[in-house]
């Protein structure tokens, strides 16, 4: 990545260079379990209803800043990924002047012939089976917190209770930072040292 990143600086000097991370999760009416406390002696109660409807949550992250953008979709297709491309481009300012590394995992839909990448964005992929690598993994286990163990009645009423937890997330950049930002990320500095 450290590679493409000085590519693009090269080929942008004037330019603001960030390097992002993105990926989606899928969220349902099917309930995130995990373990509880109880007390010995007591079996733990969880109210469990599987119904297979989904939201997927596409979400961006600077690791350095820890600032992070949110995307609910009704699902993940190549219409959806561009559409959700062209927004974040947008809310952080790729363009003419300021050029965005993404760095994004191999799924079908990222590198598709229809994928429509906005000007300012520069696609990174991950090696393949390399969850680990990415940062933006780091952000499901966080945003899954407000669901574990509960059930929603229908789509509207998770989706209220999602996005108010990545609007919560959104005022949290120390602890995004905290979850995202691993030793080999690349640091601006560094950067403009090789150049």
């Amino acid at each position: 990545m450290k590679e493409q990143l000085i590519q693009v600086q090269k080929a942008y000097p004037l330019c603001e260079v960030e390097v992002w991370a993105f990926d989606e999760h899928r969220l349902g009416l099917k309930p995130v379990k995990r373990r509880v406390w109880v007390r010995e002696g007591l079996l733990p109660k969880a109210d469990v209803w599987h119904r297979f409807e989904w939201l997927y949550v596409y979400g961006f992250v600077h690791p350095q800043s820890g600032r992070t953008e949110w995307f609910l979709m009704p699902s993940v297709n190549i219409e959806s990924v561009n559409l959700v491309l062209k927004d974040f481009a947008q809310a952080v300012g790729a363009g003419q002047n300021k050029r965005v590394l993404l760095l994004l995992d191999g799924a079908g839909y990222h590198s598709e012939p229809k994928l429509t990448l906005p000007d300012g964005l520069h696609l990174v992929k991950l090696p393949p089976y390399s969850p680990e690598l990415q940062p933006a993994e780091r952000l499901w286990p966080l945003l899954d917190e407000p669901l574990v163990n509960r059930t929603f009645n229908n789509l509207d009423s998770l989706q209220d209770v999602l996005s108010l937890r990545c609007c919560t997330l959104s005022s949290m950049p120390q602890l995004i930072r905290g979850h995202t930002l691993f030793h080999w990320w690349p640091q601006r500095e560094s950067i403009h040292e090789t150049l």
